[in-house]
């Protein structure tokens, strides 16, 4: 194989793989020149950084046990299709970005129709929290892992695979160029209003489940905060979605679009109410206290209890062993929950600020401020790419 004009295939199934998948593909870029062709699935970032997709991101952007089952024909067909395209376009190398599902039966076609193509996992599953079976999994199919947490590789080289701690991207938020008193003059926000954060999700069944019970919370915070300021960021995968919720709650909502205005979004807001995912990381880093909630669908929820290993769903909190942030999970996801844990800290200045450093200290603990994880991710693959890793011997 020659790396003189590369075929690198980059698969995103997520809105969290879609900015992973456009950073690897931009350093990439830098590393091998004009004559390297992207191919693969991604979303708009990772078009906008050149990768030419083969059919939408949504079509294999599912999460929970019935959405999964109902979704496995059509999952199928495009992990299929994926794998031919990797063997029609001659890929020399195959990154499947975040996505277990999706990436495991990527991987098995990948395996069976382009044998000579070396596999790269980007994003390990969570095997500390539950299912450690997918560790020994993953060791017989890919050549190579590349995780964001710096507690994860002795898991998997445990099992023989070689894995490589790259760090998260999400702890490399760039908000210099952020400007939170134009962004509240932009919106019409004056300089000392209160202003909560929203973020419902990226997923559909996220926003589904999730904007009822926080539509109740604001209304109730609202109640005793009158002057509150709602802003929402919204994904681009659910933006229609939410608009047409949010359109008829009984208060205002300041609905904004676009990495940058996200980014100013949380520069100039006080408090946070999340759901829980990446976004968690990128609030923290941008200095604001928050509170995490998520819902489940009901058969997921009763299957998860009997698997999860960890008290803590945040990252953050992972890694302090502690819950920073509270974490309001399925029955407690409520709105008068949800007002409760986000009204004391519209009161409390000092409580805010003692949450923000925990925060601060967590992400430090992380590995913030360390080598950027798109450059290291990309080293990794040229070094793959000049043939300094030999390739599995056999798939499974």
């Amino acid at each position: 194989m020659s790396v003189e004009s590369p075929v690198i295939m980059l698969v995103a199934g997520e809105p969290s793989g879609d900015d992973r998948g456009a950073g690897l593909a931009r350093a990439l870029r830098a590393g091998l020149g004009a004559d390297l062709k992207l191919i693969g699935v991604g979303g708009p970032r990772m078009a906008e950084a050149g990768v030419t997709s083969l059919f939408d991101m949504s079509e294999i952007s599912v999460f929970g046990l019935l959405e999964g089952l109902l979704a496995i024909p059509r999952v199928r067909r495009r992990a299929l299709e994926v794998a031919r395209a990797a063997a029609r376009e001659g890929a020399d190398l195959v990154v499947l970005i975040d996505s277990w599902g999706f990436s495991w039966l990527a991987a098995r076609a990948l395996r069976r129709l382009a044998p000579g193509v070396r596999l790269v996992k980007y994003v390990a599953p969570q095997v500390w929290a539950t299912r450690p079976g997918r560790a020994r999994a993953l060791a017989g199919l890919v050549d190579h892992l590349l995780v964001i947490n710096s507690f994860e590789p002795p898991y998997f080289e445990a099992w023989g695979l070689p894995t490589t701690f790259v760090g998260n991207p999400a702890l490399h938020m760039d908000f210099s160029s952020c400007d939170p008193a134009a962004f509240r003059a932009r919106h019409g926000i004056g300089v000392q209003a209160p202003v909560l954060l929203v973020l419902p999700g990226s997923r559909p069944g996220e926003v589904d489940r999730l904007l009822g019970p926080f539509e109740d919370a604001i209304r109730r915070l609202k109640a005793d905060h009158p002057g509150l300021q709602v802003v929402l960021p919204v994904a681009d995968a659910v933006a229609d979605r939410v608009r047409a919720a949010v359109a008829g709650w009984p208060f205002r909502v300041h609905v904004v679009d676009g990495e940058q205005e996200k980014r100013e979004a949380m520069k100039a807001s006080d408090l946070a109410l999340a759901c829980s995912g990446t976004v968690t990381l990128e609030v923290a880093q941008a200095g604001v206290p928050m509170v995490v909630a998520y819902r489940l669908g009901a058969v997921t929820y009763f299957v998860a209890k009997f698997l999860i290993r960890t008290p803590w769903v945040v990252l953050f909190n992972i890694a302090a062993r502690r819950f920073v942030a509270p974490e309001l999970i399925q029955e407690d996801c409520t709105g008068p929950r949800l007002a409760a844990q986000l009204d004391r800290r519209l009161r409390d200045p000092a409580f805010r600020r003692a949450q923000v450093a925990a925060q601060d200290a967590a992400l430090d603990k992380m590995g913030r401020g360390g080598p950027d994880p798109s450059e290291a991710a990309a080293q990794v693959i040229l070094k793959m790419l000049s043939g300094d890793q030999p390739r599995l011997s056999s798939g499974t």
